[in-house]
Parts: C-alpha cells; sequence; structure tokens
C-alpha cells in the first residue's frame, strides 16, 4: 500500500489554535516540545505529552 504513495504527507503541521480565555490567534506547531502560553493573557494552550501536543484552545485551521 505505501509504494503506491508518491510523496507522503507528514503527520505535523502548524495550527492556528484560538484561546479559550480570551479569543486571540495563536500560531503553534501540532508537535511541539514545550508548554505553548497565550500570548495576551498567558492561559495554557499546548500541553507537550511527547508526541502530539494536547491542544486547550480552539483549532481554527491547519496551516499548509
Amino acid at each position: 500500500m505505501k509504494e503506491n504513495i508518491l510523496i507522503p504527507k507528514p503527520n505535523s503541521a502548524f495550527l492556528n489554535i484560538q484561546c479559550s480565555k480570551c479569543g486571540e490567534n495563536n500560531i503553534i506547531y501540532s508537535h511541539t516540545t514545550s508548554n505553548i502560553y497565550c500570548k495576551s493573557c498567558n492561559e495554557l494552550i499546548a500541553e507537550r505529552s511527547g508526541g502530539k501536543a494536547k491542544i486547550n484552545g480552539n483549532i481554527i485551521s491547519a496551516l499548509d
């Protein structure tokens, strides 16, 4: 099955996240290695988990 895939797509992406507390938009990496806090209200919006980050805000879109 994998032989048919010419160019594989990565499992990670940059995400546009909206803070659930203040509504501020932040761009983060989906597999971040550190905790990410909102730029305006300092609320935790992404927790590191050793793989894909645990997102605490609302995902608006994935950036290509």
